[in-house]
């Protein structure tokens, strides 16, 4: 069974039909990606996921149980964390208050220490920061401490959308390194990501998003191999 299962989902803002029907499944210790232009659906489908959007029609299952209509702490609960587009950090928080927040669903404090040290751990620059405010991280700070936070929630399914947005190519290297550390430990992830080359090299799996329906789905080697793909997402002639 799929720890991640989307059957004819669909969902509207408005008149607006922004997902028309996809079907997506994410085995466990999976890397999947979904690329496609902006617009595509992208970012509604991991908002959806995490109960920030209620789809009007399908089905979607984590870990066999239904997530519809859950509100968004509950869903965090169940095991799925979201590090959003755009950071969502908290400015006027500290590092460690924000850190701090992602643990907020948890009660175990041996084990929210142990995962506390593993991300600082993961995230070194984080650790010479705790006390500083988010405001004053750089941007790429500013992504690792959004992906520490959601890692806080010790995830079964982690759903990163953008994490390279705005990045320096250095930074970029470094932060798709340490996605590749996580999926290591056993955390399945879901990520989003404008930069094709990259989130194929390091997915398993991809879907090709286009206008609100799956174009195309394989692994990321087929993906990376298809004209389609290449001349659409990676640049090639």
């Amino acid at each position: 069974m799929a720890l991640l299962e989307i059957r004819d989902l669909h969902v509207h803002y408005g008149a607006i039909h922004a997902l028309q029907g996809i079907n997506l499944s994410i085995e466990a210790g999976q890397i999947v990606t979904l690329i496609g232009a902006n617009g595509a659906g992208k970012s509604t489908t991991l908002r959806t996921i995490s109960g920030l959007l209620r789809p009007s029609a399908g089905t979607l299952a984590y870990d066999g149980q239904s997530l519809i209509g859950q509100p968004p702490h509950e869903i965090v609960r169940r095991g799925v964390a979201h590090a959003p587009e755009g950071r969502g950090i908290f400015a006027n928080f500290t590092v460690a208050e924000n850190l701090a927040i992602g643990a907020y669903a948890r009660r175990d404090k041996g084990g929210i220490a142990r995962d506390l040290e593993w991300a600082l751990t993961l995230f070194p620059r984080l650790r010479e920061r705790l006390t500083q405010s988010a405001a004053t991280l750089s941007g790429g700070e500013q992504q690792m401490l959004a992906i520490a936070r959601a890692l806080l929630a010790r995830p079964r399914l982690l759903l990163l959308d953008e994490p390279s947005l705005g990045l320096a190519p250095q930074v970029v290297q470094t932060i798709f390194h340490i996605i590749r550390e996580i999926n290591a430990t056993g955390t399945t992830i879901l990520l989003v990501e404008q930069n094709a080359h990259m989130a194929l090299q390091t997915a398993h799996y991809g879907y090709v998003l286009e206008v609100g329906r799956i174009a195309l789905q394989a692994t990321a080697a087929e993906l990376t191999a298809s004209d389609r793909v290449r001349r659409a997402y990676l640049g090639v002639a």
